[in-house]
């Protein structure tokens, strides 16, 4: 039947077992890397793929690569271990490509989905309807969709019960068949013994010459088996073939992470102009303001305040940090509760303890910063000398005066003060005071002398 996937997700019973085909060439993406590999909120397309399918938690996982094999699987392998690796070469077609497969199945029993690299916004419930059709009797299912532009996808053709009986293919579709609106998504459910017993049987007698993994649910039909079609939205099977396909999907990607965000209470305060990553993790009462963009590996905790035109990676932010606008936190920066970030500050690969403050004009890299450590405008830790990183530390209570330079590696002791415009390099000692600049100097009447001296050049 043609079902809209719409009701509750099913459990499944049964195993499942995944063939994830990623051996296109991408051609109209026009880059020198393989199209899986170029990312939707920072996660590559295969990630995506593997991501949704290991929520299903199959037994196997194999993947087809051809274009780029060993940096292709050496990507797959990173999110999936133990994911088999199957080389299509020359690409013939699908059904080809799932023949290379059949070998990492042997011994399975169960459901085999067979997933597109290139089709990153799959639903697990999606996929999970689909495996249930199989495990109540089906052979076949397909995923299928109604495309809302001209189209040249190939075509479910189903009989007046609504059960599938064929997908023709848009090169082989009569023009009546090409009426009909009820289009192949590509995915594709099919029962372990069948798959293993047809793949080998299909031929390359069609308009392309190559083998379609589509023939299966016509072959079913031959030998008596009912085939099914559950419906999933446009935006979820887009495959990405291009780079306005890419930016098509980022864009669906954001939008669906913003609602789920919001419905888990955080406030955007321009849900459209702030970007995440596949991974982000934000708590209850989060704010978020305008143009904010999230990189990989980002925590924050329950009621942080994140201001406009911040851009966040690697880090974790505790309750009740405060944080912009127009801060940058780069990897390994830590901010722990009641931290306060002002703007434009910098901090990398930092830990900033309770109460600390960096309020305007900083760079705060490879440091620890005790609890209620203020830090004055314009302060760097100088961490780098040309060849090593060093560590900045600095104890609880410390005051760090404005337009401070602190040359790593270099302690300051608890409630220690730093004159401003100092440069330290050695160590001050607690309660200590540290002051590094040059005697103020004042000669009198130098600027009136100075004006005179150089009058007769202004009036050339």
């Amino acid at each position: 039947m043609n079902t809209r996937n719409n009701q509750e997700t099913p459990s499944l019973r049964g195993a499942v077992a995944v063939i994830i085909l990623a051996a296109g060439h991408g051609t109209r993406m026009k880059s020198a890397k393989s199209k899986v590999l170029h990312e939707i909120a920072n996660l590559p397309l295969v990630g995506h793929v593997i991501k949704v399918a290991q929520s299903l938690s199959p037994e196997v996982m194999n993947i087809v690569v051809g274009n780029q094999a060993e940096i292709v699987a050496d990507c797959a392998k990173q999110f999936a271990p133990d994911i088999s690796v199957a080389i299509q070469s020359p690409p013939r077609g699908t059904g080809d490509a799932v023949a290379q497969a059949l070998d990492g199945l042997k011994g399975f029993k169960g459901t085999v989905l067979i997933l597109n690299a290139d089709s990153p916004l799959m639903t697990a419930a999606s996929l999970k309807a689909m495996a249930a059709k199989i495990e109540s009797g089906d052979k076949v299912c397909v995923m299928g969709f109604v495309p809302s532009l001209e189209h040249a996808y190939g075509r479910l053709m189903v009989d007046e019960h609504g059960a599938l009986q064929e997908i023709v293919e848009h090169k082989d579709a009569s023009l009546e068949q090409r009426k009909i609106n009820f289009c192949n998504a590509g995915v594709m459910a099919v029962e372990s013994d069948f798959l293993n017993k047809a793949v080998p049987l299909i031929d390359n007698n069609n308009a392309k010459g190559e083998y379609y993994l589509t023939d299966l649910v016509a072959m079913a039909c031959a030998d008596g088996f009912a085939c099914s079609a559950i419906e999933a939205d446009e935006d979820e099977v887009i495959g990405v073939d291009s780079r306005v396909d890419l930016a098509a999907a980022e864009e669906i990607f954001q939008t669906r992470m913003r609602q789920r965000m919001m419905e888990a209470g955080v406030t955007l305060s321009d849900p459209a102009s702030v970007y995440f990553s596949y991974d982000t993790r934000l708590g209850q009462d989060v704010i978020v303001g305008q143009n904010t963009v999230f990189g990989p590996g980002v925590q924050v905790a329950d009621g942080v305040e994140i201001k406009p035109f911040s851009h966040i990676e690697g880090a974790r932010l505790d309750e009740g940090v405060v944080v912009g606008p127009f801060v940058r936190l780069r990897p390994g920066a830590e901010l722990n509760r009641d931290v306060k970030i002002g703007n434009f500050v910098e901090v990398k690969k930092a830990i900033l303890a309770k109460g600390a403050k960096v309020s305007h004009l900083s760079y705060i890299g490879d440091a620890d910063l005790g609890e209620d450590v203020n830090i004055g405008a314009g302060t760097i830790t100088c961490n780098y000398d040309g060849f090593r990183k060093h560590r900045t530390i600095i104890a609880d209570g410390a005051f760090i005066g404005s337009n401070s330079s602190l040359v790593a590696p270099v302690k300051i002791g608890e409630r220690a003060y730093v004159g401003s415009g100092s440069v330290i390099t050695k160590d001050i000692e607690a309660d200590d005071l540290a002051i590094a600049r040059g005697r103020q100097s004042i000669i009198k009447g130098w600027g009136a002398r100075f004006r005179a001296n150089n009058e007769k050049y202004k009036k050339k």
